[in-house]
């Protein structure tokens, strides 16, 4: 895969410590939506993840329009495209697979809190493979998040172990966790060389694909149940959870690199906890508090930081 120079410098500026942010919280309202699109429609899977991209569709097209216009200064190579569209099937394709399964069977609290494993491999997998090095208050920023997210997942995992699929559903988010890293990573040194919003819209739109075909091989349109209340509940993933966040990401990777991004957007199981709580119904238990408490101080020790300068990462 294309390797960014080693001493590539981002500045951590404020600005896309904000846009991290939101895009985090954007991408967390997927898991309510989707627990909510289950609950109301009957609706499995495959089929819900397919409808989600179907609406996303549209916005992908006119961006990747776009992108060959303003972005197309560095053509692609075929290995650029190989590196892309194994990204996007990675990333948004087999992951999004594996964590709507894994909705399926446990709380969107506990989903939250697995999923966000991924910065964990994302700054191994840059640190083993491509040397990059993690300063200071990285590290300790990663360790007083991740020191958060471990205290409230043995919470959770005492709430619902009673569920026969609790450990299958969270084995699949397990693996959306290991998928969506590599895409986190790859993404952090495609974005130099082919531009924020042509990788965007390419990669997504390979995943599209990837979707479709899945969907053709195993299930039948004629099987969909297309209400009003599925319908909305799709439009809002499409929109709120997954073409305004996947822009957001992508411009806070490139303003403020991978590194940082996997850290910032730790914020996201404590987004989904709240959302959860007065949504869903799911109760916010004492571990979830003290996780909470730890993941804020992780984040906040990020955006301080956004004030003393760059910092680098690869």
């Amino acid at each position: 895969m294309p390797q960014s120079k080693k001493d590539t410098a981002y500045q951590l500026s404020l600005a896309g410590f904000l846009i991290t942010i939101l895009g985090a919280v954007f991408f967390s309202t997927k898991a309510i939506f989707v627990k909510l699109a289950f609950k109301s429609t009957g609706v499995d899977a495959v089929t819900l993840l397919t409808l989600r991209m179907l609406f996303s569709l549209p916005f992908y097209l006119v961006a990747a329009r776009i992108a060959a216009k303003k972005e197309s200064i560095v053509s692609l190579t075929k290995r650029d495209w190989f590196y892309l569209i194994l990204l996007g099937v990675f990333g948004y394709y087999l992951s999004s697979l594996f964590d709507f399964i894994g909705l399926q069977y446990i709380s969107a609290g506990l989903e939250r809190l697995i999923l966000f494993l991924y910065p964990t491999f994302s700054v191994l997998i840059n640190s083993l493979v491509y040397k990059a090095k993690l300063n200071r208050t990285q590290i300790a920023a990663l360790v007083l998040t991740y020191v958060g997210i471990g205290i409230a997942y043995i919470g959770e995992m005492k709430i619902d172990t009673s569920n026969p699929n609790f450990y299958f559903g969270s084995f699949m988010i397990f693996l959306c966790a290991i998928t969506y890293s590599f895409y986190l990573v790859g993404t952090g040194r495609m974005i130099p060389k082919v531009g924020v919003t042509r990788y965007t819209a390419y990669a997504m739109l390979a995943a599209t694909i990837g979707i479709f075909l899945h969907f053709l091989f195993t299930r039948n349109i004629q099987e969909i149940p297309f209400t009003n209340t599925l319908i909305w509940y799709t439009i809002a993933l499409a929109l709120v959870a997954t073409v305004l966040p996947s822009f957001l990401m992508s411009n806070g990777m490139k303003m403020i690199g991978s590194n940082n991004v996997s850290i910032i957007i730790s914020i996201g199981p404590v987004s989904t906890i709240i959302q959860a709580h007065f949504f869903l119904g799911e109760p916010i238990i004492f571990p979830q508090i003290v996780g909470t408490i730890f993941v804020i101080i992780g984040v906040l020790l990020i955006g301080w930081q956004s004030k003393r300068g760059s910092v680098e990462v690869v």
